[in-house]
């Protein structure tokens, strides 16, 4: 599986906000989208279009105004890292046999339960992995 830049900025981003320090509530503070794209050397605008759906999944909270910004909406710890890159970039889906042309429906079969199969194993362990352990937050 290749992670794609966008998935990748959002789990810079979301690390970021991560390793910051939360308040005595254990709330996190919000952070301007220019301050995390300084910090983490990504383009402010790219960066805002891997943020909205963060917000639509609920991942993070969007702050209106001056001292607006973006915040976590859960712990680090409760995020993992299969939301993330599914919330980016969708659902992980196993990918089709490359072979189309119907000369061995048998052989594509089975390497469609392969990909599909492999798919599920990648979706299981990234739902294992924590932001909090990307971010080594553990």
């Amino acid at each position: 599986m290749k992670i794609t830049r966008a998935s990748s900025y959002a789990l810079h981003a979301l690390a970021h906000m991560a390793q910051q320090k939360p308040d005595k509530e254990g709330k996190y503070s919000v952070l301007p989208s220019h301050k995390i794209a300084e910090a983490r050397g990504v383009p402010e605008r790219f960066l805002l279009k891997v943020l909205k759906p963060l917000v639509t999944t609920g991942i993070l909270d969007s702050i209106k105004g001056p001292s607006g910004g973006y915040k976590l909406k859960k712990a680090p710890k409760e995020i993992t890292v299969l939301e993330i890159i599914e919330a980016v970039d969708g659902p992980i889906r196993p990918q089709g046999s490359s072979n189309d042309s119907g000369n061995s429906t048998a052989i594509n079969s089975r390497l469609d339960k392969l990909s599909k199969d492999t798919a599920e194993l990648m979706r299981a362990h990234m739902r294992k992995v924590t932001l909090a352990e990307i971010a080594g937050k553990k």
